[in-house]
């Protein structure tokens, strides 16, 4: 395993960070605003991949389903994890959510898929955008829920999870998929084009985030949820994978997309609902910059 390690790193690590790097540095000298491009990449960049990945996806459904429940029973157990952490330290609601949120949403979009097609090949990327949508969906409604129980109620959590863009397009892409509905050939090559965007955008915007934050304020909660991030979801996921009877690149897909950092995404729908803001955001940098060591050794291991 240790031979592998600078390989690992420099192949499969080092082009995501290169391009977080590149956003950090010339992110001031730019002018650019995390905000502005991370809410372009939540609005429009990250449903119209949903929506081409989910559309143009051969998976078989039995496949499919065995991989969907993993990820979903896996997420789950992270955020019972968080949510028990948190209520083990006496923390108050809203930071319990945050422990949830950042427990629950891993960097699967463009951490999770780009390490995946580096390390396992273009054949691995039909898996991952199965677990990526699973894991999407799953952490949509978990933190966007439990973001907006704290602040408004079980209603208002419902209508929250029910605007969210990435949920939107799940349906019609579903009916695409299985060819009961023809996507027009300009349409596809459009909503392709903006598809891909996703992934060099998010890691573009943690770069600014990164230049935007300047000084961070880690705490002891930033350090636990960080632990439980990219060392307790990988175990976990690993020990629980078993009984769903998955293939070799699946298996390894699926622990692999739970030992990513926490996503961008959760620090967006902090801010959109005042959880916690400046604690999520700033764990969000601070598991993107220990992931560094930790996702070398995980690239190794599986």
């Amino acid at each position: 395993m240790l031979g592998q390690l600078p390989a690992v790193f420099l192949d499969v690590v080092a082009p995501v960070f290169a391009i977080v790097a590149l956003g950090w540095a010339l992110g001031p000298r730019l002018a650019l605003e995390a905000r502005t491009v991370s809410r372009a990449a939540y609005y429009l960049f990250v449903p119209a991949f949903t929506f081409d990945v989910i559309a143009r996806s051969d998976v078989p459904l039995g496949s499919a389903a065995r991989m969907v429940a993993f990820a979903v029973v896996a997420h789950a157990a992270f955020a019972l994890l968080g949510f028990a952490v948190a209520r083990a330290l006496r923390r108050t609601p809203e930071v319990t959510a945050a422990y949830v949120m950042l427990a629950v949403f891993g960097n699967v979009g463009n951490f999770g898929l780009a390490l995946v097609q580096f390390r396992f090949g273009p054949g691995a990327l039909a898996p991952a955008t199965i677990y990526y949508i699973a894991i999407l969906v799953t952490s949509f409604v978990v933190c966007v829920g439990a973001a907006a129980w704290v602040r408004g109620g079980g209603l208002s959590a419902i209508t929250s999870v029910l605007r969210t863009p990435a949920l939107w397009v799940v349906p019609p892409a579903m009916l695409v998929a299985g060819d009961v509905v023809a996507l027009p050939l300009s349409v596809s090559r459009s909503v392709g084009l903006l598809g891909s965007a996703m992934i060099p955008a998010m890691l573009l915007a943690l770069g600014l985030q990164l230049a935007e934050a300047g000084r961070l304020r880690v705490t002891p909660d930033v350090f636990a949820v960080t632990g439980l991030r990219l060392v307790a979801a990988p175990l976990l996921a690993a020990a629980i994978v078993g009984p769903f009877g998955l293939g070799e690149v699946e298996r390894a897909t699926g622990v692999l997309q739970a030992g990513t950092p926490a996503a961008i995404l959760v620090a967006i729908i902090a801010v959109e609902h005042g959880i916690a803001p400046s604690f999520v955001t700033t764990a969000v940098i601070f598991t993107t910059l220990c992931s560094l060591p930790t996702l070398t050794v995980l690239l190794a291991l599986v």
